[in-house]
């Protein structure tokens, strides 16, 4: 069985600070917060300077799994309810996504037309 990580609201996929502190450490990468006072928000970089974002994050990486599974709603970004779906290994799937909401789709979930 493979664990997706998906959006479960509007708004769109994100973590916490919490979960992408506990995702550094997991992963070992050693992330760094850094403020931006001009714009009154912050970003997260690599030890070497270079940017990091959650959304490059692949939806079945085990790290993340775990991060989730771990923190429950703690996880969640600003504008998130993250939730976890479980396929059998091998299943095609595709994440559709409408205004942040995003849903775990299979190739059984479409009616397909014949040509």
């Amino acid at each position: 069985m493979t664990k997706i990580v998906y959006n479960a609201c509007y708004g769109g996929f994100g973590l916490s600070d919490k979960a992408i502190q506990r995702y550094s450490e997991l992963a070992g990468l050693g992330l760094i917060y850094k403020e931006d006072s001009d714009r009154g928000w912050g970003h997260w970089e690599l030890p070497d300077g270079g940017y990091w974002d959650d959304s490059d994050l692949s939806r079945t990486d085990p790290v993340l799994v775990q991060v989730v599974e771990e923190l429950g709603g703690e996880a969640d970004g600003p504008s998130a309810v993250l939730a976890i779906d479980e396929l059998p290994s091998g299943t095609l799937y595709h994440i559709h996504e409408y205004d942040g909401l995003e849903t775990v789709m299979t190739q059984d979930a479409y009616d397909w037309s014949v040509a």
